[in-house]
């Protein structure tokens, strides 16, 4: 058959992801470019792949059999990729990474740096995406390794095919409208019972971690904005709206006139590096991992 590997991986994100719009932000291609991808895939097998039911469309039984062989071959691809680039002993091609908002604001600038620095013949390319698609995006083949959040109180399902490595540890504190708490450097979670929340949904990793310790304290939060982006969660906060919690890394996003309180307990997330586990050996991820290190270690405060 006469096709491709980005269409078969267009296949692929339609059964994970289930609509054209949603696999294109997941790949970084326009909805009428997937739709391409699949309609040559249908012409390379002389098979209809797709139905469409009004504004929706669903895998044919063609396409969710084409689908579970496009993963295999998609997997074996990769792996001949990675096995090809080992017989090298330097770290000199390719890479795109997949990351957050925030690791692309302030830690990949200094990693691009130092790799030019220390490894001239790697390239780097990077897409932004939200967090919590990264880990499927590694999965799927559509970035080579991924920057992403990792949460002790909601971690990460454990695919055993992908491998996560912390690369820093940075603690929640409070951030409240000026003045709102007097001088008090530290609370506890069972002070916060009374404050108004800003927070992420609850269906995110991040919106679940936070109300989970809160909680396991016998507290509530009472979320009044569901808000994702962390800029304008700031923004709300110093604006006197309600209180929400930050890390170190958060506050660098933009300047902001607010309180930030110490919480007596301990929430905590990692800063986490994912590949998948067939390239840990592979130069260029070995070269990529071990610059995403040094740059954490060095300019986000030495906490791995």
């Amino acid at each position: 058959m006469d096709w491709t590997s980005a269409q078969l991986r267009s296949l692929v994100e339609l059964t994970r992801r289930g609509t054209i719009t949603a696999v294109a932000e997941s790949l970084g291609y326009t909805p009428g470019g997937v739709s391409q991808q699949i309609a040559a895939l249908e012409k390379a097998t002389g098979m209809e792949l797709l139905r469409r039911t009004g504004r929706r469309v669903e895998l044919t039984d063609a396409g969710m059999t084409l689908a579970r062989h496009a993963e295999r071959i998609l997997t074996t691809e990769a792996e001949a990729v990675e096995a090809l680039e080992r017989t090298r002993n330097d770290a000199s091609g390719t890479l795109l990474v997949g990351l957050f908002t925030t690791a692309a604001a302030e830690i990949l600038p200094p990693a691009l740096r130092k790799a030019r620095e220390d490894h001239p013949g790697l390239a780097v390319r990077s897409r932004d995406m939200d967090v919590d698609e990264v880990y499927d995006a590694v999965a799927s083949g559509a970035v080579d390794l991924a920057i992403g959040l990792d949460y002790p109180d909601v971690p990460i399902p454990r695919d055993p095919a992908l491998r996560v490595t912390r690369l820093h540890r940075e603690r929640f504190s409070l951030a409240v409208p000026t003045g709102s708490m007097g001088r008090r450097e530290a609370v506890s979670m069972a002070q916060t019972r009374d404050l108004k929340w800003i927070l992420p949904s609850a269906e995110s990793y991040y919106g679940r971690a936070v109300r989970t310790a809160f909680r396991r304290a016998g507290v509530e939060p009472e979320v009044l904005h569901e808000v994702t982006d962390t800029a304008a969660t700031l923004a709300l906060v110093e604006a006197g709206v309600g209180v929400s919690t930050v890390t170190d890394l958060m506050l660098r996003l933009r300047p902001s006139r607010f309180d930030v309180v110490r919480l007596r307990e301990t929430i905590e997330r990692h800063i986490v590096v994912v590949f998948r586990c067939a390239a840990e050996r592979r130069p260029t991820v070995v070269a990529l991992v071990d610059v995403l290190r040094a740059v954490t270690r060095s300019g986000l405060g030495g906490r791995a």
